[in-house]
């Protein structure tokens, strides 16, 4: 095990201020702790600039809104953020977390007037799965729980609350020896796995499930980008687990997976081919700082 999160040497922006790692702390009688009334996003940067930096800030504000709240700071103060944070702990390859929350001013369900805080924090996190494991594809358990009718919770919105489920579901897959778990919707159809979306490939064409009740990831739609520029059809669907016989490769998508094949399913089983190779070095030149991409 590596070093404790709230040991780590390093600076954290909080409330417009850097402070010592250390120091970046929050009571325990938090409503975001105690509530889930806490928004939050996963980037990556590469060589110093945070890939989507603004997409992410956006969708960070949405998901508060989603929350009803809103983040004192504007995307383009967010974005500055981040920079700085990355330039201070001279971390120009970082995984970056910022983070929205309600403070304590009121502990009960209700909480309009507690005070909105925000911090940002990265530190170095390299490839999400074993590099060996990834290329030649991880494999994947079935979760017990399933992501719930959008009807029911803000489904999409990045809200912390929302990765309850997924955390229980990801240690059940791990102590049975997989690196994740696909999780179904309400309805029992393919959704996503607990941190990253899916992708799988059929006669040369990507499906992957239509993003109505999961988040739909910032690396999904490059993803999906890549794909269209390089000609490949892609078909977002409702997708049933009896169907997964009939693909022959797959992969997930995320900031912290970024594009990792799958070679099994539960019983299912793909072959990591051309289609997942060609997008995993396209989108490992589409993070590139555009300098380094022009050189």
């Amino acid at each position: 095990m590596g070093v404790s999160f709230d040991k780590v040497d390093g600076i954290i922006w909080f409330d417009g201020k850097l402070v010592p790692w250390a120091e970046a702390n929050v009571h325990v009688l938090t409503h975001g702790l105690h509530y889930a009334s806490c928004v939050f996003e996963g980037e990556r940067a590469y060589g110093g600039e945070v890939f989507k930096s603004r997409e992410h800030s956006e969708r960070l504000k949405r998901s508060a809104q989603i929350l009803d709240f809103e983040i004192p700071y504007s995307v383009a103060e967010i974005d500055a953020a981040k920079q700085l944070v990355i330039e201070k702990n001279n971390l120009p390859g970082a995984y970056l977390r910022p983070i929205a929350w309600r403070g304590s001013e009121m502990m009960g369900v209700s909480a309009r007037s507690n005070t909105i805080h925000l911090a940002i924090a990265c530190w170095e996190w390299p490839s999400y799965f074993d590099p060996v494991e990834r290329l030649k594809g991880i494999r994947i358990d079935m979760a017990e729980y399933r992501r719930p009718d959008p009807r029911t919770i803000p489904a999409l919105a990045k809200a912390a609350g929302l990765y309850m489920i997924c955390t229980i579901s990801k240690h059940a897959a791990e102590r049975k020896g997989y690196a994740d778990a696909l999780m179904l919707d309400w309805e029992g159809r393919v959704a996503e796995c607990t941190g990253a979306n899916i992708f799988f490939v059929k006669e040369g064409k990507l499906h992957t499930p239509i993003a109505d009740c999961f988040l739909d990831g910032i690396t999904r739609t490059t993803v999906i980008d890549l794909a269209k520029k390089r000609g490949i059809e892609v078909i977002e669907r409702r997708i049933m687990p009896e169907e997964l016989t009939g693909f022959s490769e797959c992969f997930i998508t995320g900031t912290a997976a970024e594009v990792t094949p799958v070679s099994e399913i539960a019983d299912w089983k793909f072959t990591p081919g051309a289609v997942s190779k060609r997008l995993m070095d396209d989108y490992t030149f589409e993070v590139q700082p555009k300098g380094r991409k022009a050189a």
